[in-house]
């Protein structure tokens, strides 16, 4: 596996009852689970492979506000509240820094874009600056593109994927929450339409509720119950450089054909934006009707579609199961897709474009992993209608590491059936399925 995640060590004591069960040991997952234990709520953290061990640590590792759609801006500015107060609370680095983030460009339509999007934002409380042709250059000294103009936020911030989740999981441990990695929740008990626990490969554990958490395989474990949750998996590919000196006054970039974030180990992970591959399968052929709004927005620069074993065996392939039987999650404990080479070549190529002095620099790793997408680029963070006692958490888009904290405390309070810190409407599971016309994306 190219990534490196720090390890968590399983509970000792595997749990007959609780009161929740989280499924999916990510971001989400992991700090749903640390929400609910520090109100003292029995929980258990179950996780097919390891903390960590897809999207979560294969991120970016952007913490960001800045570009967010409106819809989610409250809870980016709740998230970037608490990765600032996580690490001394849990006693545990998360590898979060507050760096900032910016956004140039040399497109007059873009930066105009920016300019009416940072107007809206400041009518939720939102603060960032627009940055001039000079005011960009004196960020990025060694650029040599021709920028016009930026958009900037010094409250943004950046953190290791690979720290951060294994942190929170440990802080969940540590306020009483039982942690099982390599136990696949093949589905759930479920009498009269209400939870009553979970099966796992491991065996039965009673809870009157759940949170589904499960990133990439959250639909197909759904659909396993009769419930339909339209996402098509993007696979992304990011790089990782050697050690380099720093190339701007910003931790983490998006520029020309190339986004950065700067490393605790001295290099950088680079992507190329809005580029992937979607894995066909029966899956995203049944939902992708819906994603019609979201590729006349052409958020997505360049997708591209192929036929391989994922058809028959991933996360958006068909197919029933028996709850006593080995299940597709167990088949597969940890996505780990190659990188597209191509992809890998050129965000080293456009990124020693704009900084000519990094000419050289080396590929320690590249990797690749599932970005569970929905339709409107906005997540379900929702109880479901068709089965009391069922959160979904899910559908975050490549944004789930940077929401996580606040996507924790919301799906802890709607699983308790609190009041919500914030308004949840656009969250809600069935916007897909009730009539709501599908809305187009605003950000990426």
């Amino acid at each position: 596996m190219p990534i490196d995640v720090q390890r968590v060590h399983n509970s000792a004591e595997f749990p007959a009852r609780v009161d929740v069960v989280v499924i999916g040991a990510g971001i989400v997952g992991a700090s749903t689970a640390y929400e609910l234990a520090r109100k003292g709520i029995s929980v258990a953290l179950l996780e097919k492979g390891i903390v960590a061990g897809e999207q979560s640590g294969r991120n970016w590792g952007w913490v960001r506000q800045q570009n967010r759609a409106l819809h989610e801006l409250p809870l980016a500015m709740y998230s970037l509240r608490r990765w600032g107060e996580l690490g001394e609370e849990i006693g545990a680095d998360l590898g979060f820094r507050r760096t900032g983030s910016l956004y140039a460009t040399k497109d007059p339509n873009e930066y105009a874009r920016w300019e009416k999007w940072s107007a809206d934002a400041r009518g939720l409380g939102f603060t960032n600056r627009m940055l001039s042709q000079a005011e960009v250059r004196e960020r990025m000294k060694g650029s040599t593109n021709a920028w016009i103009g930026g958009i900037w936020t010094d409250t943004d911030g950046r953190a290791e994927p690979g720290m951060a989740a294994p942190a929170i999981a440990e802080g969940a441990k540590a306020k009483g929450a039982y942690l099982h990695q390599s136990c696949a929740v093949r589905g759930l008990d479920i009498a009269n339409g209400q939870i009553k626990g979970v099966w796992t490969e491991r065996g039965l554990i009673q809870a009157d509720a759940v949170v589904l958490a499960g990133g990439a395989w959250s639909s197909r474990f759904l659909r396993r119950h009769g419930i339909d949750l339209p996402v098509a998996n993007i696979e992304g590919t990011a790089v990782r450089t050697t050690p380099i000196p720093e190339v701007a006054d910003a931790g983490c970039i998006t520029g020309a054909g190339y986004a950065l974030r700067r490393r605790l180990d001295g290099g950088y992970t680079i992507a190329v934006p809005g580029h992937g591959v979607v894995n066909l399968a029966p899956q995203g052929i049944r939902y992708a009707a819906k994603f019609r709004e979201m590729m006349k927005a052409k958020i997505a620069k360049k997708i591209e579609y192929r036929l391989n074993g994922q058809f028959f065996n991933g996360p958006d392939a068909w197919g029933r199961w028996d709850f006593d039987k080995i299940s597709p999650f167990e088949k597969t404990r940890v996505m780990d897709p190659a990188p597209q080479k191509q992809l890998v070549e050129e965000a080293i190529r456009a990124f020693v474009a704009d900084f000519p002095s990094v000419q050289g620099v080396g590929v320690a790793s590249a990797w690749a992993g599932l970005i569970d997408t929905s339709p409107d680029l906005v997540p379900v963070v929702s109880n479901s209608d068709a089965i009391r006692g069922l959160t979904i958490a899910t559908g975050f888009s490549g944004h789930g590491f940077a929401l996580g904290p606040g996507a924790g405390r919301l799906a802890s309070e709607m699983v308790t059936n609190e009041t919500p810190f914030i308004e949840i409407d656009a969250y809600r599971f069935n916007r897909f399925s009730d009539g709501s016309a599908v809305k187009r994306p605003e950000m990426m």
